[in-house]
């Protein structure tokens, strides 16, 4: 099996590539390295297309005898996307594109994309299901909404074998903080080893559906080893629904340290709850266990402390 994942340099692609060569996989990486890490590659027999999705030679070249892409390359944040909306819709829905164009030039067998379950928007349904009407709050939203839907669009316009997944709140090891745009809990970790306070938008009562980065990886493998696909969208994450408050307290719990917490006012396109319906994940991948925040939590924690030394 040859793959390609694009953005795999970065935290979830890492991960990713990590278990598909212990499972004797073929990868191939495409990234530009401007949100991930040459050295969450260091020591990896991978093959890296440095550049970006935009250059339409780089993307031939890396699509080239491959039989499936997971395509993860994203500029995520929804702040980021309010400074900088074009930017975002330039790599994650224009990006999008071509990678499915090219995979259809190159007759890859099948494309799995990274959407977002910040789709949903301002849909205040919990759970929510993938027939729940979106409403996107952010341009990153909406770029990762045009995403999926070009996915979806290329299987019934050219017959391609695709997969969009809504992704929810993924953590885990290599996924850094020490920029403005992390995401929560290595913001979290971070600032909690370093005994800082820890930064709360809002009251702290938000809540996500907070998804292990092996449990994501074991169910794109799955994927991509059973071909399969679907016509609609597929939220990825368990229907858990943990409030930032209660992440605090777990993090507290793990670790024996109790953080200050400052909080601040809530931030313009934030989504203030959210969680999925995983009926349809469950009925495609039955065999996929997911791992607990607790049991995700320690693993992140030790990962954390390695690299802090």
């Amino acid at each position: 099996m040859k793959i390609l994942v694009t953005g795999g340099a970065g935290f979830i692609g890492s991960n990713l590539v990590r278990r598909a060569l212990a499972q004797g996989w073929e990868v191939g990486v495409l990234d530009n390295l401007s949100t991930g890490y040459r050295a969450n590659l260091d020591g990896l027999d991978v093959e890296l297309f440095e550049g970006s999705l935009l250059d339409p030679d780089l993307l031939a070249r890396a699509c080239s005898g491959v039989e499936a892409v997971v395509h993860l390359a994203a500029l995520g944040s929804v702040p980021r996307s309010i400074v900088d909306p074009v930017s975002s819709h330039l790599t994650n829905a224009t990006g999008t594109l071509l990678v499915l164009e090219q995979a259809r030039r190159s007759g890859v067998g099948q494309v799995i994309v990274s959407s977002s379950s910040s789709v949903y928007g301002m849909n205040p349904a919990l759970p929510k299901s993938e027939r729940e009407w979106v409403r996107p709050m952010s341009p990153y939203a909406v770029s990762k909404l045009a995403a999926e839907q070009y996915t979806l669009a290329y299987q019934q316009s050219f017959g391609l074998t695709t997969l969009a997944f809504r992704f929810f709140n993924v953590f885990g090891p290599y996924q850094r903080a020490g920029h403005v745009y992390a995401a929560v809990i290595p913001k979290f970790v971070d600032a909690l080893l370093a005994d800082e306070p820890l930064v709360v938008f809002g009251d702290g009562t938000s809540s996500r559906d907070f998804t292990y980065v092996g449990t994501v990886c074991e169910v794109l493998l799955a994927a991509v080893r059973g071909r399969v696909t679907s016509p609609e969208p597929v939220n990825l994450a368990f229907g858990t629904n943990t409030t930032l408050l209660n992440l605090i307290a777990a993090l507290t719990e793990a670790t024996g340290l109790t953080p200050e917490v400052s909080f601040q006012a809530p931030r313009s396109g934030d989504v203030p709850h959210s969680q999925a319906d995983s009926t349809r994940l469950r009925t495609l991948f039955p065999d996929v266990s997911p791992v607990t925040l607790t049991e995700g939590l320690r693993h992140t924690l030790d990962w954390f402390r390695e690299l802090t030394g």
